[in-house]
């Protein structure tokens, strides 16, 4: 048995019937109700329970001399990883003793469930409300950025994002932008609303008088066409004295046309 799973095991607070469950001559529906992983989950939450567990309620049966939670253990200690027996072919899954047609495709299906909701999850359009909702999306992208680069969130009237539009960049120190590059965008996403963005590569995200100036020239563009601009974070580096990555415009004060 892998170390992982022999971890898991230790710290699983019903280990004794555990191992006793994986054992050879133990089946699930010798141990007390309460103990059966099924129950357990019902009782505690799918939380409560380990991966051994949880592939053993999906396998729902063992096999002459292993229990589902034996079966469970053997998938887990052949592949390694869930990642790896979530790619594993229906004939690689059938290799492991106890796992026939049936279980292989059930384990297939329920494993391309979960890739199938965490791409919905990772498609679910953000909320972008505040301004460190605004940096948590964009930092990762931003500190790669050896020069200045504009970005604008495109929002929709629930303020939820529509999409990001990488605009220009400039010198190290130096961004031109235009009104117009801007709400082209945004008026061809019938965007209700935008955030704009940039970074410091000096680090500071102190605004400069032309941060300043731009981001005024917008909030009057913004009027004009009736889509709010709600508000211009910059992007830097935090420091001990300076616990926050990033600066918003409109919590500093500066937006008024």
């Amino acid at each position: 048995m892998p170390r992982t799973l022999g971890l898991e095991l230790a710290i699983d607070g019903r280990r004794g019937y555990q191992q006793a469950a994986m054992s050879a001559h133990v089946r699930i529906h010798d141990l007390p109700l309460p103990d059966r992983p099924r129950e357990r989950l019902a009782a505690q939450g799918a939380e409560s329970l380990s991966r051994t567990d949880l592939i053993a309620i999906l396998l729902r049966t063992g096999t002459r001399g292993s229990s589902a939670l034996g079966v469970a253990s053997a998938l887990l200690s052949r592949f390694g990883s869930l990642r790896s027996l979530a790619l594993a072919s229906l004939e690689d899954l059938r290799k492991i003793k106890g796992v026939g047609r049936d279980k292989a495709v059930t384990l297939k299906a329920a494993f391309t469930l979960a890739r199938q909701m965490a791409e919905e999850l990772r498609l679910e359009t953000p909320l972008l409300e505040t301004p460190d909702q605004v940096a948590a999306l964009l930092r990762d992208e931003a500190r790669h950025d050896a020069v200045e680069v504009f970005r604008v969130a495109l929002l929709n009237t629930r303020r939820r994002l529509l999409r990001i539009e990488r605009l220009s960049q400039g010198t190290l120190d130096t961004l031109l932008v235009h009104p117009r590059e801007v709400f082209r965008t945004a008026i061809l996403a019938n965007a209700a609303a935008i955030i704009i963005a940039h970074n410091h590569p000096s680090g500071d995200p102190t605004p400069s008088e032309a941060d300043i100036k731009v981001t005024r020239d917008l909030i009057r563009a913004g009027q004009v066409l009736k889509i709010e601009v709600l508000d211009h974070v910059i992007l830097g580096q935090a420091t001990q004295l300076r616990p926050k990555d990033f600066v918003s415009l409109r919590e500093l004060g500066y937006f008024y046309s």
